[in-house]
């Protein structure tokens, strides 16, 4: 449905309009009401309106101020005057203001529907030239796109008529000179879709002074990070001072050289790609451009020998050493003096000579842990150094626990393996948990903890179940008197015996021969 707003300081002439265009015009129309043009003005700033009616002669601020201030706002209104005065000056200032059509009171009702069945069809007209103009402007943005998407793929593009596809989509300018840009979101919000990052970018620009952003195109590379080119270097000079006074909407930008010809558009995104990464070592979305850090020194050796002596102390109770070793392998200052392939080589490093590491000696049980930190694997994964120092400091000290809990369970396994060794071969014996704690060196508390989580019960109860199984094979297959039995398997006398089997198998020893015996015939 369309929208009218008819303004008017006699309030039943608005309501008389209002039916006479409902009766007119069964459900094709919503209205608002003002009583002079400056409440108009509040309304039309509000929200967008198809049609304006409005009388001249009103309060405050009249139809004819009304009109041209219309002429200001983006999406403007069809408008018809409505007076009572027929002069020649009110049409002609009307006309001026792009005025659709000029009403006198009172309104007839022929007359009122062939200006609003006039309106219908040039605000039809207009919006199907918006639509062809968007969907012309959309091709146009598409095709320049895949234009510089051939830029970025070729070092030397020498393809036949290329030049015309340029200028065919705008881009001529390129031969004159050029600055590029590589984009990243370095927010908060997770998830940050590219239409909503271009739209902000967008949005941003249309702050630019003119005429900084009149040359200017974009597209998405194939990392899917956002490629800004322009011909003058003040435009992302505006975007500098924008990062670095705007918190809510916060990006990095790499800066190529100012540079010509369509022949360096790849080596300008290179370039700028390069000093994207090194927004890395700031605390906060800034700009580097290419000129700062293009001597960088790659005279450098990854200090494998220290990550590995790292990887070599996990378990060994030496945190402090850790921390202090870490902290020399990552110290910003060397980093930030070399190339960043020092930062990404040492970055490998920790994931080849511990992380893998690891995985490979401990098992599977240690994915746990290293899911946690998933992210540590790739150093891209971070916006910042700061991050990525924390994350791999954490994913070390968890390991540290790992590993040492690792080489306890197995010191533990070992000892315990032992411990039941010694009873299978001494159950016949005066045995106790002492003896055998003793035996294995473990202290008694400790032992008896341990004792339990590796065979699942309790020292003396595992120590009543083998005897009696023993007990049970001597009865089946020996002529052995009940009570030689009891001595045989280490139990103090006949009566202790008996009653310890019966608890455990339901009958007495003695029955349990005669069972078995039973059972043979």
């Amino acid at each position: 449905m369309r929208k009218v707003l008819i303004v008017d300081d006699e309030k039943n002439i608005r309501l008389g309009l209002r039916a006479m265009i409902d009766r007119l015009f069964p459900d094709a129309y919503t209205f608002d009401f003002a009583e002079d043009g400056a409440e108009a003005l509040e309304l039309l700033n509000r929200a967008p309106v198809d049609v304006v009616i409005t009388d001249i002669r009103m309060p405050v601020m009249d139809g004819i101020a009304l009109i041209q201030r219309i002429q200001e706002l983006d999406r403007k209104p069809a408008v018809v005057i409505l007076s009572g005065h027929d002069d020649f000056p009110y049409a002609k200032e009307a006309i001026r203001c792009d005025v659709s059509e000029y009403l006198l009171k009172p309104i007839v009702r022929d007359e009122l529907a062939r200006t609003m069945l006039k309106l219908e069809k040039e605000l039809k007209q207009r919006e199907r030239i918006d639509e062809q103009l968007t969907s012309s402007m959309r091709q146009q943005e598409a095709y320049r796109e895949s234009q510089l998407s051939y830029l970025l793929r070729h070092p030397h593009p020498e393809e036949p008529g290329l030049p015309d596809r340029l200028k065919g989509c705008g881009l001529e300018w390129l031969e004159e000179g050029f600055q590029l840009a590589v984009l990243q979101y370095r927010g908060s919000v997770q998830g940050m879709r590219p239409p909503e990052f271009l739209g902000r970018i967008q949005a941003e620009l249309e702050n630019a002074p003119e005429p900084t952003g009149q040359r200017r195109a974009h597209v998405w590379d194939k990392e899917n990070q956002l490629v800004l080119i322009a011909q003058r270097r003040e435009l992302f000079q505006f975007l500098a001072g924008r990062i670095a006074e705007t918190g809510y909407f916060a990006y990095s930008m790499g800066l190529s050289g100012y540079t010509q010809g369509v022949a360096r558009v790849r080596a300008a995104h290179q370039e700028a790609e390069q000093a994207l990464k090194y927004t890395f070592l700031q605390s906060a979305p800034g700009v580097v451009s290419y000129e700062r850090i293009a001597g960088k020194s790659r005279d450098f050796t990854i200090p494998a020998d220290k990550i590995r002596k790292l990887g070599n102390m996990l378990g060994a109770g030496r945190e402090k050493e850790m921390t202090s070793l870490l902290m020399e392998v990552l110290d910003i200052r060397t980093v930030a003096r070399y190339d960043i392939a020092y930062l990404e080589g040492v970055s490998c490093a920790f994931n080849e000579l511990i992380f893998d590491k690891v995985f490979h000696i401990y098992g599977g049980e240690s994915v746990e842990i290293l899911r946690l930190f998933k992210k540590v694997g790739d150093l891209w994964n971070f916006y910042y150094f700061h991050d990525y120092y924390h994350s791999v400091e954490g994913l070390l000290h968890r390991l540290d626990d790992y590993v040492r809990s690792m080489k306890t369970f197995h010191i533990d396994h070992k000892e315990m393996k032992q411990a039941v060794q010694y009873m299978q071969d001494n159950f016949h014996k005066d045995l106790n948990m002492a003896v055998v704690s003793n035996h294995v060196s473990l202290n008694y508390s400790y032992f008896s903890q341990a004792f339990k989580e590796y065979t699942g019960e309790s020292f003396v109860s595992y120590l009543k179940k083998l005897r009696i199984d023993k007990a049970k094979e001597l009865l089946v297959t020996t002529g052995h008197k009940v009570y030689e039995i009891g001595g045989m398997t280490g139990f103090e006398n006949t009566k202790h015996f008996s009653r310890v089997f019966k608890e455990m198998e339901g009958i007495s020893p003695q029955e349990y021969r005669e069972l078995h015996e039973a059972l043979k015939r």
